[in-house]
């Protein structure tokens, strides 16, 4: 055989294994998803990429932050739908496109969001900082956090009559900073844990300078009705850090991070729920506002809302409870639980903690059957098994 026909089958045997290699991927790839996409049911978590459109955010020597925070959401939004049964994922943006602030906040609301995550990268003067920073919706207890929350904000400056839009706020004056320390934040306990889980991902998992956890007045964070945090994920202004924000592995490090943060909070979450064994105990007291655990609700789950834990038996009626009614006593070891509603339904115990956390901010919902308490996971996922 002829050097030219030994150079020509070789040719052909290396074009045969990478067609066959091909193949090999992409059946794998088929194999992974022939299933379809995982159930998603119960929790909202709204991933918000930053600026967008003709927004392009904070610019680096090479790359605008745009691209960056739309590249990182999109591949977290993709780890929790891959990995996390039950949780449903709502971008502000898919694209690059201008979403106004006060719309990012409303598809939030509007989707009955469990947390909002609003994804962005830092940008100084300085070509010397480094490092990753989570916000939660505060008074800005520096001049470095208000400055990165006016940086943030002034882009509401590109959005028309945005003087009446955000109530004559103006992100480039301190004054306006002011309103942000008269408010309450009934949700800055659940923000802060969520942040701090961030950052510990960050720091521990991938290596990255801890800038801590902080707050400032994000307007973006202001509206929201759910646990929010704004992270920076690093400084586009550092060259070092603009090559790392703006590469596969970088990005996929910092996804990575925010999903194992986000699950690490659902199952925070999840373990509240007291142990399968405890039994729920009907109130002796005849107050008609204690709820009778239905005969009907037999062998059924449902959803209640825990408000109190006390040491003490407490007495079931309305004033010991901020005036809730429907309050139900549940026995668990030495210390009283209370809770209140009744659903079938996740949805709309979810739904209805949102309005008893404007009385009690540390509620949550709790899973029962037959009296007995339930894992909240397992509960979630057998709900969303059924439909």
């Amino acid at each position: 055989m002829s050097s030219e026909t030994k150079k020509g089958k070789h040719c052909t045997n290396n074009i045969n294994i990478l067609l066959l290699l091909i193949i090999v991927l992409i059946s794998i790839n088929l194999q992974v998803y022939a299933d379809g996409p995982p159930v998603k049911d119960g929790f909202v978590i709204v991933i918000d990429p930053g600026h967008g459109g003709k927004d392009p955010g904070a610019v680096g020597a090479f790359s605008y932050e745009k691209n960056i925070t739309l590249s990182i959401a999109l591949k977290t939004g993709g780890y929790i739908e891959q990995n996390l049964r039950n949780v449903k994922v709502v971008y502000t943006r898919k694209g690059d496109e201008s979403v106004d602030l006060s719309e990012r906040s409303d598809i939030a609301n509007k989707n009955s969001a469990d947390l909002f995550i609003s994804i962005h990268a830092n940008s100084t003067g300085g070509a010397n900082a480094y490092g990753t920073e989570t916000y939660v919706m505060g008074h800005s207890k520096d001049q470095a956090n208000l400055e990165v929350a006016m940086k943030e904000n002034q882009v509401i400056l590109r959005e028309k009559d945005y003087s009446t839009k955000y109530e004559g706020f103006d992100p480039t004056s301190p004054e306006s900073y002011v309103m942000f320390t008269l408010m309450q934040n009934i949700y800055l306990k659940q923000s802060t844990e969520l942040a701090s889980m961030i950052q510990s991902q960050y720091k521990d998992q991938i290596g990255r300078f801890d800038r801590g956890v902080k707050q400032a007045g994000f307007w973006v964070l202001y509206k929201t009705s759910m646990p929010s945090v704004l992270t920076e994920t690093g400084f586009i202004s550092n060259h070092t850090e603009e090559k790392y924000i703006n590469s596969q592995k970088g990005q996929e490090e910092i996804a990575l991070s925010l999903f194992k943060a986000c699950r690490e909070y659902i199952s925070e979450i999840s373990k509240k729920s007291i142990s399968p064994s405890q039994s729920i105990t009907d109130s002796k007291n005849s107050n008609t506002d204690s709820l009778r655990y239905p005969s009907d609700y037999k062998g059924k789950t449902v959803f209640m809302v825990q408000v109190v834990t006390s040491a003490k038996k407490i007495e079931i009626k309305p004033s010991n409870f901020k005036d809730l009614n429907n309050i139900i006593q549940l026995n668990s070891g030495n210390k009283f639980r209370y809770a209140t509603g009744l659903f079938t339904e996740y949805k709309k115990a979810m739904e209805y903690r949102k309005e008893v956390e404007k009385i009690y901010s540390d509620a949550f919902v709790i899973a029962v059957r037959d009296n007995k308490i339930l894992p909240l996971s397992e509960a979630i996922e057998k709900e969303s098994r059924n439909k």
